[in-house]
């Protein structure tokens, strides 16, 4: 009994010095006062594009893009919560405040969706890699689940900053205001989407299959922290 609870003491010590030498904790918050589902679960109801590609069963978002899928309401902060399972080779995207019919890779912003444990992308960038904004903040690698397996992913944008976490891992804490004042971006292109304080969301579509459930979002407010997080009015998303 002693010696277990000194291996608990022992444990305990390492992760409070690992947290004190920089390390960036993460708690996992399991409230979802607030939110609000994105998909009713039975079909695209409030969203428009590609209606095709995407399709519903079982309560689950079957995606064979042929292109995009937008929001018909439009976002300017907020908490995005979902569940994603890859294929083998998958490739999508989810863009934020992205003008209606147009790229969120440089009109708005996108996070990558990729599998990248796939061999066509092992040439990809850092930028490239899943839960980067795509272009310009690379993502930490290695917290990807296995192709097949369900992943959960949680999506902050609060005016210039961008948070993602992946299956508990913080992957990008980022604040894009340089960015937005002029600094070049990694992959050397224009992204006029920084620039953008609100906008539609997007699955973005680049033909290889992929699978979603339970997307909830919550609004916030620019200045809110987390524990400030604002719900949605009763009488739906936050306006123009």
């Amino acid at each position: 009994m002693r010696s277990t609870l000194k291996m608990k003491a022992i444990v305990l010590l390492g992760i409070a010095l690992a947290w004190g030498a920089g390390a960036e904790p993460w708690v996992a918050v399991e409230d979802e006062t607030g939110f609000v589902p994105l998909f009713n679960g039975k079909d695209l109801t409030g969203w428009t594009g590609d209606i095709v590609g995407y399709r519903f069963q079982d309560g689950i978002l079957i995606a064979n893009p042929l292109g995009n899928l937008y929001t018909e309401a439009e976002y300017g902060d907020f908490i995005l919560r979902f569940e994603f399972k890859l294929t083998h080779g998958a490739n999508n995207g989810i863009g934020i405040r992205v003008p209606m019919g147009k790229r969120a890779s440089s009109e708005g912003l996108e996070i990558q969706i990729l599998d990248d444990t796939a061999e066509k992308f092992e040439g990809a960038k850092p930028w490239q890699r899943h839960g980067s904004v795509y272009g310009i903040v690379p993502a930490k690698p290695g917290h990807l689940k296995p192709v097949g397996e369900w992943n959960e992913e949680e999506i902050r944008v609060q005016g210039t900053r961008v948070r993602v976490v992946l299956n508990g891992a913080v992957v990008v804490d980022a604040d894009l205001a340089p960015f937005r004042n002029g600094e070049p971006t990694p992959d050397g292109k224009e992204h006029p989407g920084l620039k953008r304080d609100r906008g539609h969301i997007s699955l973005a579509g680049h033909r290889t299959q992929l699978f979603f459930r339970n997307l909830r979002l919550k609004p916030i407010q620019p200045s809110a922290t987390v524990d400030e997080a604002q719900a949605p009015s009763p009488a739906g998303p936050d306006p123009k």
